[in-house]
């Protein structure tokens, strides 16, 4: 995909960019975006035009590459991104390092200075790590609800980063201030991820007595 703006600085007229069209070579999918008509598309694709329109003078490829690109999918676009939770991701949300202004509809800039670990890359897009996606909607006041079913989908957590970017959040969900591995915990029981209920699970399913013949232990019965 490339932005107007882009395309001129290279040399291509807006007038080119038109013909290109024209002639099925460039698809229109935006005001001022347009696409490689031979380039495959997926689900991701309206994430990826939002993406071009926040910064459309300078290349996707050139912005992705920066260890914190000047915007990043944040939010509910990024558990959309990571294939976590049941959020609807529109409006796109982007978190920018300074605060700026977007005319584009269905875009939402957050302001905050990302820390190099807490930015990946998911489907050529630079997005927030998971960790730092939950404790993000946590400071949103997001319905914990929500943010459970992201912790449940969720693979591999970092607990340490997960702990501490909860913290300035657990006071207000009822436990010690700064407890970030409390609150961690508690996304991880109503998720039904913490050690005790995935314990119960497997002694309630089908592996139950398999598990406990290995240990040596009698299954329970009631």
């Amino acid at each position: 995909m490339v932005g107007t703006a882009q395309a001129q600085s290279a040399g291509v007229s807006r007038l080119w960019l038109s013909r290109l069209a024209a002639q099925g070579l460039l698809e229109r999918v935006a005001q001022g975006v347009y696409r490689d008509a031979g380039a495959p598309s997926d689900r991701f694709d309206r994430l990826r035009i939002a993406f071009v329109e926040t910064g459309p003078r300078v290349a996707a490829g050139e912005r992705v590459r920066q260890p914190v690109p000047d915007a990043v999918v944040s939010g509910a676009a990024a558990t959309y991104l990571h294939g976590v939770g049941a959020l609807v991701p529109e409006p796109y949300e982007f978190t920018v390092p300074r605060r700026r202004k977007t005319r584009r509809d269905g875009i939402v800039l957050r302001v905050r200075r990302l820390a190099p670990e807490d930015v990946t890359r998911r489907e050529g897009l630079p997005v927030t790590t998971v960790e730092r996606t939950m404790a993000d909607l946590v400071e949103a006041w997001t319905d914990l609800s929500l943010v459970r079913q992201v912790a449940r989908d969720a693979a591999n957590v970092d607990r340490g980063r997960i702990a501490e970017l909860l913290a300035p959040f657990a006071a207000r969900h009822g436990l010690p201030r700064g407890d970030g591995a409390g609150m961690w915990a508690k996304l991880e029981r109503l998720a039904g991820r913490d050690p005790q209920t995935v314990a119960a699970a497997i002694a309630d399913g089908p592996l139950g007595p398999l598990v406990a013949a290995r240990l040596g232990r009698a299954p329970v019965t009631t």
